[in-house]
């Protein structure tokens, strides 16, 4: 009877997983033009009278409800482009707002029309193409499936991806009257990567009208916000769209740049007592050249690497005993960068492209390297090897990352694996791999399992041993509404520590896990959402058994129709340090275990006001002491071309029984003028009273069209803090002016 009961229910689960993909309704199929249609914005010629219509829905504020402004969206193609079109009519065209007009800028108190294709309709990865009235062109990646993971604060952004970094070349056109506003968007099929089965092509696509003023958006298909903030960008919950007889050109893109400019910096000798001045001339030239193999198979080579107009990082402080992590903003870690992707929980990650190119603090050239990412079939293949520069002790390297996935069960299950190498010309080495594959199981519940190990020179290998291994298994119901779950059992092993990953526990094994329940009030409520949960994670050392971790966090959110929201949770805390670690030159956390309580809560004003902030609010007991942090970011979008944001954050931590305490405050600015979508400046200006350091970066770009670009880059670093440490700081640390310009060739 018991073997009988076990088969049932394997019986059942996998009726469960098979029956997802007979739920598919019949996809459409875009229409293919006969006519030419005159790329201008204004889609109203007879070759759009046969394209196929896509009725929109309104998400939110009142989710399926008709949306308040007409919207006549049409999609349709020919041998080289697709097409779309969308008349977006509005009652009162003076509410319509448009306040930026940089590329890839972002603004959530603008109007915005955005089309998201999942090319390769594998209901995980997809392709945004988005503009605002200004005309600008916003694209981006999702990967994923823009999860909402309980990783952070409830229902924070976890494993889902937004990758503003990522262009690809298209063109867009906008225009407007008394009675609304349109848009022509013409996207050539080379710039999508798509697999035909026969003479037929399914892609996911989802349309998103968004009406700031009313803080509205409206999608096709109807989308259902039990899904999170993230819903209406999901290519799960993509329609299914067909096409016959489309090609994919291959052509050879080939954009070599060149960089001029000046820099001197000062470094402190190796006794550390007087800084060396150092100067740099810089002359320099490399090349890029990115080669569709196929359809669906891109190859990019790069060439004496630069990344000098990359925008630097934020500056943050560090109150906790693991490492900061800082997201990868480098253009060529960028297209379908998710294919690598390996999420161990959190930031953490068995592939880091950050570990390429920067080490230990310091940027090491990158002679060059090759990317070749794809899928054949139901497999995703990714493929990338760089080599850098040797620099001071840091040997010459080579790195390494192969992925293979494949599609099993239904479209949104995937087994595969991955392999990350750093070889040394020194002979060290460091190898890593896994195994890894991700299920749904029946409705929104999914079960994630990996296990991988590392292997390296310092610590020999043996595959057979716990010491090199990692063990995580996850199962998730992804929902907002109603009763969900998050619970993880993960396993590290102590000399599980890949040198491309990034790693915030190591040696350690335990569980953590949400539940929370949440609630979609309706048409009649002024509140969108709102949910209550608690969060609990339990860490013990794999070594002896200590307690690394334990934290239980009750709390609740709100999120109002209006955009104003708000979430708040309670903590309890136990930490086991068997290392001190510091917070400033005189400040640390000494080895102990410790035992405290805290609260956090997070307030946001509404998005879709020209003027808005988010702030965040930290305190109580902090080890055998206390703290309080509080954090403001405010955006500005003065005018269409003048858009100011900051952030200010203060954090004060006071051990009285030790006589110690610790302060910093950090600021940033960041404002962006726009001349128009081709000439735009930035300036950034950052201070971090810990440090002592002022940071100023300047950037100048002129984007005539894709793939052109001209940038002027002014750095500065110095300190201006109240201490004067010894040896005495030089007037600046680094100072650089540099200017690049790429210019790319269609082969």
């Amino acid at each position: 009877m018991h073997i009988r009961s076990n088969w049932s229910f394997i019986y059942i689960l996998l009726f469960q997983v098979l029956s997802v993909t007979l739920s598919a309704a019949e996809p459409v199929k875009i229409y293919h033009l006969l006519e030419n249609i005159e790329f201008d914005g204004l889609p109203f010629e007879d070759a759009w009278t046969d394209a196929e219509m896509f009725p929109l829905v309104m998400h939110r504020p009142n989710y399926g409800a008709e949306p308040s402004e007409k919207s006549e969206v049409m999609i349709a193609y020919d041998k080289d482009f697709l097409w779309v079109g969308a008349r977006l009519f509005t009652k009162d065209p003076s509410t319509i707002k448009s306040t930026s007009k940089k590329r890839d800028e972002q603004s959530r108190n603008s109007d915005a029309f955005t089309i998201i294709l999942d090319t390769f309709n594998d209901n995980e990865n997809a392709m945004g193409f988005g503009t605002m009235p200004s005309g600008l062109r916003i694209d981006y990646t999702v990967s994923s499936d823009a999860n909402m993971s309980s990783g952070g604060q409830m229902g924070a952004p976890g494993g889902g991806t937004i990758n503003l970094s990522w262009n690809t070349f298209w063109d867009v056109k906008t225009s407007r009257d008394d009675k609304g506003w349109y848009v022509e968007m013409r996207i050539p099929f080379s710039s999508l990567r798509f697999q035909a089965q026969g003479e037929s092509v399914s892609m996911g696509l989802i349309v998103q009208r968004s009406i700031s003023s009313r803080n509205e958006v409206d999608t096709y298909p109807a989308i259902d916000p039990k899904y999170g903030m993230m819903a209406p960008i999901k290519p799960s919950q993509a329609a299914d769209v067909s096409f016959t007889g489309i090609k994919s050109s291959r052509p050879v893109y080939v954009s070599p740049y060149a960089i001029g400019g000046y820099g001197r910096h000062y470094d402190l000798n190796d006794e550390e007592t007087l800084y060396l001045k150092e100067n740099e001339p810089k002359i320099d030239v490399g090349l890029d050249v990115k080669y569709s193999l196929t359809s669906n198979m891109t190859m990019d080579v790069t060439l004496n690497t630069d990344f000098a107009q990359v925008e630097a990082d934020d500056q943050q402080v560090n109150l906790t005993r693991y490492s900061l992590y800082f997201p990868e903003k480098r253009l060529f870690f960028q297209e379908r960068s998710s294919i690598f992707s390996y999420k161990l929980g959190g930031t953490s990650d068995m592939f880091y492209s950050r570990r390429i190119g920067i080490e230990e603090e310091e940027r090491t050239r990158i002679f060059g390297g090759v990317k070749l990412i794809g899928r054949a079939g139901k497999w995703d293949i990714g493929f990338l090897d760089m080599q850098t520069q040797k620099l001071d002790t840091i040997p010459s390297n080579n790195f390494g990352v192969a992925r293979l996935r494949r599609q099993v069960f239904n479209p949104n299950s995937y087994v595969g694996g991955l392999v990350t190498t750093k070889i040394g010309a020194d002979g060290t080495y460091d190898v890593a791999y896994g195994l890894d594959g991700l299920v749904r199981v029946f409705g929104d519940d999914y079960v994630d399992l990996k296990l991988a190990q590392n292997q390296n020179k310092e610590v020999g290998a043996d595959a057979m041993s716990m010491k090199p291994t990692m063990i995580r298994a996850n199962w998730e119901r992804r929902s907002d509404k109603g009763f969900a779950y998050n619970l993880t059992y993960a396993y590290f092993g102590d000399h599980f520590d890949p040198q491309v990953g990034f790693m915030k526990y190591i040696g350690s094994q335990g569980f953590e896990g949400e539940m929370r329940y949440g609630w979609l009030p309706g048409s009649e409520s002024k509140i969108f959402s709102t949910a209550a949960g608690v969060r609990v994670e339990r860490m013990t050392r794999t070594t002896g058994g200590d307690i690394e971790t334990f934290m239980v966090a009750p709390g609740f959110e709100v999120f109002g129709k209006s955009g104003l929201g708000g979430m708040f949770s309670l903590m309890y805390k136990q930490e086991g340090v068997d290392e001190a670690f510091d917070l400033s030159d005189d400040v640390g956390v000494p080895v102990g275990h410790y035992k405290f309580y805290g609260a956090e809560a997070v307030v946001f004003t509404p998005m879709s006001k020209p003027y808005n902030a988010m702030i965040m609010i930290n305190g109580g007991e902090y080890y055998d002491g206390k703290n309080f942090s509080i954090m403001i970011m405010p955006t500005m979008s003065i005018s269409q071309s003048l858009q100011v944001k900051g952030s200010y954050q203060f954090n004060y931590v006071n051990f009285p029984g030790r006589d110690k305490f610790f302060r910093s405050h950090v600021a940033n600015v960041s404002m962006l003028y726009m001349f128009n979508i081709k000439l735009s400046t930035s300036l950034l200006v950052q201070y971090n009273s810990f440090t002592g350091d002022f940071v100023g970066n300047f950037r100048l770009r002129f984007n005539p069209k894709e793939g052109n670009d001209f940038y002027l880059v002014i750095d500065e670093n110095e300190y201006i803090g109240n201490v004067h440490p010894d040896p005495d700081p030089p007037v600046f640390y680094n100072r650089a002016v540099m200017v690049k310009y790429t210019h790319t060739f269609r082969l």
